[in-house]
């Protein structure tokens, strides 16, 4: 399971809306210089995300809860949408070149069109695998009362 902690912001009906900062482990990583992860990192500027989750566990706004997403539904996710493209394009440039072996365009054309294949493939299973893959609230770590709140109206 992958957890990431995060803040409670919201409730609606029986879902909370969960505030995650990105956490990257960049500084304490050797392949940093050559990571995608870092650069995505850099782009995003560590901003905020807001996730909703069924709130089976009776969190409230403030409360600080844990969230996690199963390890091969992820995995599955990642696969799905790289590999199928990938599998397709390479799939589609060997059947054009079977096809039509003296001409280089067909072997290129089909290969887009396996990759496109493999993209409207990839986003409709991908829909019926989001369901599997939708974060859940694992624990809750603190409650709202511990939530620090500043008003400046207070002495």
């Amino acid at each position: 399971m992958i957890t990431e902690s995060g803040q409670v912001v919201a409730e609606q009906g029986d879902q909370v809306w969960v505030q995650t900062i990105r956490q990257s482990a960049c500084q304490s990583c050797q392949a940093r210089q050559g990571c995608g992860q870092k650069l995505l990192a850099e782009v995003s500027g560590g901003r905020a995300n807001q996730v909703a989750v069924a709130n089976h566990l009776g969190a409230r706004v403030g409360d600080r809860v844990i969230l996690g997403i199963p390890e091969a539904a992820l995995l599955q996710a990642s696969l799905l949408v790289y590999g199928l493209p990938l599998v397709l394009f390479v799939a589609g440039t060997l059947f054009g070149d079977w096809l039509l072996p003296n001409v280089d365009g067909a072997a290129v054309v089909s290969g887009l069109v396996g990759l496109g294949g493999g993209f409207v493939l990839a986003r409709g299973r991908g829909r019926r695998l989001s369901a599997q893959a939708c974060p859940r609230l694992l624990r809750i770590e603190s409650g709202h009362d511990q939530v620090l709140a500043i008003n400046p109206t207070d002495p």
